[in-house]
């Protein structure tokens, strides 16, 4: 028996002993790591779907410098085709969309969920522009540029005031007004000139902008191709002397020495917004989020502001935007002067049924 209680004695204290070595190497590290997955592969190629020279080349090349990823750049024309080729399902990475179709195609599931673990940049977001009625937590997008719409008049060509966006109809001016041909745009700025909201969708007022339209283009006004780089050169050549456009149109006519004044009208200007979305359909979403992160570092951010002379949501970049363009109220406009602006707002499903119905009555009727 002695034995027997010996032998359980030394046995205990073998499991006892085992049992704290076996604690004592895994407080050394003796344990193996945890299994943690590794980060995606980054694509080859990344495509850009965006508005024409509406991000700096210099900043596509500063990507593939860092990361090896070559941006193909692809160009739309209107945001209703970037929008019509999403529905199509092609396929993109990254996409800049106007603030107001958002909720469509989040709707119909053509916008893929941010992941913002890849994207800890979002944090330089100015809080004025997150967590939008378009966009509720942004899980779909990230705000990029915003703006001003107003009149680009050729002051030294023109004598007497404009000031509101009814002067594009004015007699005076008539034959001698160029506008963008964009669909939407046009519809918002003809409502604006009958002192309607640039958002109705009020049926009997949509019709209103319609003839009004026609109106315009009976004037002989010209409806510049809404793929060209800036609205400017019929005002460079004198062949108009006055047009809507934006605060980039200002800065191109400025730098060219042209007497070209930007004028907020006085019944409200239009403020637009862009945003920066992956498609769901994207074959390479953690690409497309790491370069979603490039961006919106401060100097990045600021270099895509110094170039294109548009507002950035990034509160960060303000440190490294020019001076001379951050005071500038082309660009970044005093509060005063945008009290009575309206913001360009999501149409409905219905409503932007009846804008594309509009428009198509309105190029059906041409002469």
């Amino acid at each position: 028996m002695g034995n027997h209680n010996g032998m359980r004695i030394r046995l205990s204290g073998l499991v006892l002993f085992l049992s704290m070595a076996v604690l004592l190497l895994a407080a050394c590290g003796g344990a193996p790591p945890p299994t943690t997955t590794p980060p995606p592969t980054l694509a080859q190629e990344l495509d850009l779907y965006n508005w024409s020279a509406y991000l700096p080349q210099g900043v596509l090349d500063a990507f593939e410098a860092e990361y090896g990823v070559k941006v193909n750049y692809v160009v739309y024309s209107t945001q209703e085709e970037a929008v019509a080729s999403l529905q199509a399902g092609n396929a993109y990475d990254v996409v800049v969309m106007g603030n107001e179709f958002l909720p469509l195609l989040i709707q119909e599931g053509l916008l893929a969920e941010l992941d913002y673990r890849n994207v800890p940049n979002y944090g330089n977001i100015s809080a004025n522009f997150r967590d939008l009625t378009y966009d509720p937590g942004n899980k779909h997008s990230i705000p990029f540029n915003w703006g001003t719409q107003g009149l680009l008049v050729r002051s030294d060509l023109i004598t007497g005031t404009v000031d509101s966006w009814a002067d594009l109809w004015a007699p005076q001016y008539a034959g001698r007004v160029v506008v963008w041909d964009m669909p939407n745009g046009m519809i918002q700025v003809a409502l604006k000139s009958l002192g309607y909201s640039a958002n109705s969708e009020d049926p009997a007022e949509l019709e209103a902008a319609l003839g009004r339209l026609r109106e315009l283009r009976a004037s002989g006004a010209i409806f510049w191709p809404s793929d060209e780089e800036s609205i400017i050169p019929p005002l460079a050549a004198g062949q108009a002397v006055l047009s809507w456009g934006w605060a980039y149109d200002a800065m191109l006519a400025r730098d060219e020495g042209l007497s070209v004044t930007y004028v907020l009208p006085t019944d409200g200007t239009i403020l637009w917004g862009d945003s920066l979305v992956i498609p769901a359909n994207s074959p390479h979403k953690y690409t497309a989020e790491v370069f979603l992160n490039f961006v919106l570092q401060p100097e990045i951010s600021a270099m895509v502001v110094n170039e294109l002379y548009y507002a950035n949501a990034n509160e960060a970049a303000r440190q490294f935007i020019d001076p001379a363009i951050l005071n500038d109220p082309l660009v970044y406009p005093p509060e005063d002067t945008i009290r009575n602006a309206e913001i360009a707002l999501p149409l409905s499903p219905a409503g932007q049924r009846l804008y594309d119905e509009t428009w198509q009555r309105f190029l059906d009727t041409q002469p």
